[in-house]
């Protein structure tokens, strides 16, 4: 018995470690990019103030990628986005996702 719930144990303590090490692809961390710049432009369109557009966006950031490197690349991208005057996706994505 005791033995099981050391190997459970173990194997639980793994996955964590694990599921915090796995990095972000750049495939990932492209389609957020993507998807943060039609949220911005859908966002800047229903007139959101920029404080709101941040908030949102960066929590879905936050959801998305696991790395914090990844995470600071994108909110800065985001706070580039908003404060751009372009507000349409294919131009954000253009400007920014490429």
């Amino acid at each position: 018995m005791k033995k099981t719930l050391l190997a459970i144990a173990c194997i639980l303590v793994a996955a964590v470690a694990y599921a915090n090490n796995v990095s972000d692809s750049s495939e990932l961390v492209t389609q957020q990019c993507k998807i943060s710049a039609e949220a911005v432009s859908t966002l800047k369109g229903l007139r959101y103030g920029n404080t709101a557009i941040r908030k949102d966006v960066a929590s879905l950031i936050k959801q998305s990628l696991k790395t914090p490197e990844n995470r600071e690349i994108a909110n800065k991208t985001l706070n580039q986005m908003v404060d751009d005057k372009l507000t349409d996706v294919r131009s954000l994505e253009g400007k920014y996702c490429s």
